[in-house]
Parts: C-alpha cells; structure tokens; sequence
C-alpha cells in the first residue's frame, strides 16, 4: 500500500495487521482520483469516514487537501491511521475522530469538499452513511461523496440530496460517486 502521487507520492504506509480492514487497492484508488480531482477545489477538505488505515485520506492530502478527517469505530484502526499520518509526517493537516461514524459526521463543524466512504463491504453502512451526511449539513453542495463496495452491490441511482454521478466497477470492487445537491 502506497501513496501514488502527489507531494507524498511513493510513500509506502503500514497495512493493517489483519483482514479485517480492507485496504484501497492502488488500481481503484487511482482510478477514482482520477475521477474526482476535475471536481475539487484548490485546498479541499476531506473526511475518510471509515478510514481504517488511512489509505485514502492521506492520498487526497498527498494530493493537495489542507485538511483530512479520518473517522473510525476501531482503536486498532485509528492507531494504525495515526501511524501512518506521523510516517508521512501530515500531523498539521489531519484530525482523527473515534467513535461511531454518525457521531463523528455530526462532530465535523468544518464543511467538507468530499467524503470518502468505504465501510465493511456486507454492512450497510452507506446509505445510512449518505443520509447522516445530508442531515449534518457539512458536505457542501456540488461536493462528493465516493462509496466503495462490492462489485455485486448496487446502490440507488435517486438518493435524496445527490446527484448520481458515475458507477465503475474494478474487479471485486464497485465505486459509486454522488454529487450533494
């Protein structure tokens, strides 16, 4: 695992020690930057909602976001996020926030350009992800949200408040991108 551009770029970051987190694979992570970076402005502000390692919001940071908050339930994630944002030696640019991930979407005072969400695959967290991210009010409108799951899954094409705006699938991973009304 790696950061693949940008100011960190080539930056290997510590895996998680076990298959419990699932890492972004450098394919999808690239192909969805590439998707996303016409849309965001110069400084964004991320939120990596399920972060687990930490993979995706140091990219965006490596990438050029001023401010990344990386929100998990696990403190063996959140530790090993905290590792590799001191590895990559961002600790200015990045807040971490335990707990809940409704919880920490309502904690965000900050309004955010996007929002990565990229829970347990079988869990069901991103719909009800999505509506807790409308209902806070801190995803700025024509900013992005970028769902990652299972190829198999399909998620609505009308979600109250997006804008459908691409569906890819990569192997086992499928990527669906909203854009906040």
């Amino acid at each position: 695992m790696r950061i693949i551009t940008g100011e960190l770029r080539g930056r290997r970051l510590k895996s998680p020690p076990t298959n419990d987190v699932r890492p972004t694979s450098d394919k999808v992570k690239e192909a969805v930057f590439s998707i996303i970076m016409p849309y965001l402005p110069d400084g964004f502000v991320a939120v990596d909602l399920f972060a687990g390692s930490g993979n995706l919001g140091l990219e965006a940071i490596s990438r050029g976001a001023k401010t990344v908050y990386f929100s998990d339930d696990s403190r063996e994630s959140l530790s090993l996020v905290k590792f590799n944002v001191k590895l990559c030696g961002v600790e200015e640019k990045a807040i971490l926030l335990a707990g809940d991930y409704r919880q920490n979407v309502r904690r965000i005072k900050q309004a955010a350009d996007i929002y990565f969400i990229d829970p347990p695959y079988a869990a069901g967290y991103i719909l009800p992800a999505l509506d807790a991210i409308a209902e806070a009010g801190n995803l700025k409108a024509g900013g992005l949200a970028v769902c990652e799951h299972s190829h198999k899954d399909t998620l609505p094409e009308e979600v109250e408040g997006y804008e459908l705006l691409t569906v890819r699938k990569y192997g086992a991973t499928g990527v669906t991108i909203y854009r906040k009304l």
